[in-house]
């Protein structure tokens, strides 16, 4: 996973929620824009658009945004600076066996996991390649007492996108569009309301639920998500792409870098290939 960009209202509070909360490092901070990340790793993009209207929370878009840290000690970093700035965003947290998260709401509304996996070997992978996950109790104070250590620097520690979740209005049309034309393999599958698919048998790179957002219709411009950016290895995986999504008819831009297209509830994706591919 790349980048996501969210468009936002008020450009300034939200560069310091993800800043001074989230502890992410502002990379570039130009007119209407600001990037945020780690290492010098951009993570996300923060586009203000002040005339768009709210995103519709049972609408489709953005579940959440998740932001993978290296280590147990680095989230802890996180999620300490997150109980002493933002409290009042805090909704939840979980250990999914696979990984150990914790749920806020930006400022906007937008929705934010941080979260570590544990290492691959403690995964349980079925013959079928799906991954046993679930959400079980994790207390985040017993997690800070734990792993959180003041005196531990954090500057310079990376991070990433681990996954986006994305709000659908069905999971059979989403299964359609993200693993039968996209290419995504199914890792999980939550009955008829959540879908998870990864590539590299990671446990999930994009999940989709309808738990909110059932029968939703195609996405009108709002604030909220803007796009999911995804790298492939080369330009040859991309001009692949856009073969396949020609055949099943859907509308693709290709500027020789990036191919943008929209899933079937118009959240537009755009793939590139990694530097140097």
């Amino acid at each position: 996973m790349n980048t996501v960009e969210l468009l936002v209202r008020d450009l300034d509070a939200m560069t310091d929620y993800y800043q001074q909360a989230v502890t992410l490092d502002v990379l570039d901070h130009a007119g209407a824009t600001a990037t945020l990340g780690r290492g010098g790793v951009p993570i996300m993009v923060l586009r203000q658009e002040r005339d768009l209207p709210g995103a519709d929370p049972r609408g489709a878009g953005l579940y959440h945004t998740a932001i993978l840290f290296e280590d147990e000690r680095r989230l802890a970093a996180s999620l300490a600076s997150m109980a002493q700035r933002v409290p009042q965003t805090y909704t939840g947290s979980a250990d999914h066996l696979v990984s150990e998260a914790f749920y806020f709401t930006d400022p906007e509304g937008n929705g934010v996991e941080l979260y570590r996996d544990r290492p691959r070997e403690e995964w349980t992978v079925h013959p079928d390649g799906t991954v046993a996950m679930a959400s079980e109790f994790l207390d985040p104070n017993q997690f800070l007492r734990r792993w959180h250590d003041p005196e531990v620097p954090d500057a310079g520690a990376s991070a990433a996108i681990g996954h986006v979740h994305l709000q659908v209005g069905d999971l059979a049309s989403a299964r359609q569009f993200y693993v039968d034309t996209l290419g995504f393999d199914v890792t999980a599958q939550l009955g008829d309301s959540a879908l998870f698919v990864s590539a590299g048998g990671y446990h999930h790179h994009i999940g989709m639920n309808t738990w909110r957002s059932a029968g939703a219709a195609p996405r009108a411009a709002s604030l909220g998500l803007g796009d999911v950016r995804i790298l492939v290895p080369t330009r040859t995986d991309v001009e692949a792409l856009a073969d396949r999504l020609r055949s099943h008819r859907i509308a693709t831009a290709d500027d020789g870098e990036t191919l943008r297209f929209a899933d079937p509830w118009n959240t537009r994706l755009a793939v590139s290939p990694e530097p140097g591919g």
